[in-house]
């Protein structure tokens, strides 16, 4: 059933170098293409577009609204604007980003770095664990987090195709390889990355690799799971999720977010009105996080493979009920 090959490897760049490189070296396809900035470009990977494109890079300063409202304006001028700061900075011109693109309906694409726990020793004040339920709320606003460095390559061309308002998630740390050259990206869609017919593990972001170890060692225990990358949280791919749990009859899910409001919520809004199968939820338990590096907190906030694991018995035992 899967068609994504493989190539899980080292660590390399982050996803937010990813992002910076590659918008950087498509900008010349894609003219009406600005990028914005707050005081942060070393942080997000747009150094590379600054470097390259200094005639199309807006330098706003620490004004993060401000910044969220100009775009609006840009847009409505027929250009393009990438927004790009933190998550957690994102949040602070939600107000911004609900009127003049949104409700709006602009143009704009949100590029938000250091996302959920992975944002590490800069601790929970930095930390954005609810920036998915947050722009997944609000009308027109289409909500992406990739799984590895060429998934953001892919999604970041996306999304310049796209017509509409955009958020999608970036990350800090160097992001593991996951897929071969053969992959492909498409908004709102899902992708079966490992077949298996016992329950279904549904992840996204830095928790797809972390989805497909969990995997492997459940094969170890006689226990076949499917794995997904939902890399598209809204529009959700509600006919592969439907699937899924008419297939498997058991899902996980697993995001580096608050367990509410996010992925699993997503997910669970479309079973329970589809085909209620048992379910787990892997992600922040309601809770900030604190300073350490990313695999630490994950490992204390309960995201690391050996809990999906243990997610996943648990719903294997209670479908087998």
């Amino acid at each position: 059933m899967s068609d994504s090959p493989l190539l899980v490897g080292k660590a390399g760049d982050s996803l937010r170098e990813a992002f910076g490189k590659t918008l950087s070296r498509i900008a010349d396809k894609h003219p009406r293409v600005v990028v914005l900035d707050a005081d942060i470009a070393g942080g997000t990977g747009v150094h590379h577009f600054r470097s390259s494109h200094p005639d199309r890079f807006f330098q706003f300063g620490i004004a993060e609204q401000n910044m969220m409202s100009a775009s609006g304006g840009f847009a409505a001028a027929g250009l393009i604007p990438v927004v790009t700061t933190f998550a957690v900075f994102c949040l602070r011109a939600y107000e911004q980003a609900r009127l003049s693109i949104a409700y709006s309906d602009r143009n704009v694409k949100i590029v938000a770095s250091h996302p959920g726990l992975d944002t590490g020793p800069d601790g929970a004040s930095a930390q954005a664990l609810e920036d998915l339920a947050a722009f997944r709320a609000l009308p027109n606003m289409t909500v992406i987090s990739p799984a590895d460095p060429l998934e953001m390559e892919l999604a970041t061309e996306a999304i310049l195709n796209y017509k509409g308002p955009v958020y999608m998630r970036t990350g800090r740390s160097p992001s593991v390889r996951i897929f071969n050259e053969d992959y492909v990206f498409e908004i709102g869609k899902g992708r079966v990355i490992k077949d298996g017919m016992d329950l279904t593990i549904i992840a996204c972001g830095v928790e797809v690799a972390r989805s497909l170890e969990a995997a492997e060692i459940l094969k170890s225990k006689g226990i076949n799971a499917r794995v997904v990358n939902l890399s598209t949280i809204k529009p959700i791919d509600s006919t592969l999720i439907e699937k899924c749990a008419s297939e498997t009859g058991a899902i996980v899910t697993a995001e580096d977010h608050n367990v509410l409001g996010g992925l699993g919520s997503a997910v669970s809004e479309v079973v329970v009105q589809t085909n209620p199968v048992p379910m787990e939820f892997i992600g922040v338990n309601d809770t900030f996080g604190e300073s350490g590096e990313p695999e630490e907190l994950a490992e204390k906030y309960g995201l690391t493979a050996r809990y999906i694991v243990q997610a996943a018995e648990k719903v294997f035992a209670r479908k087998a009920k």
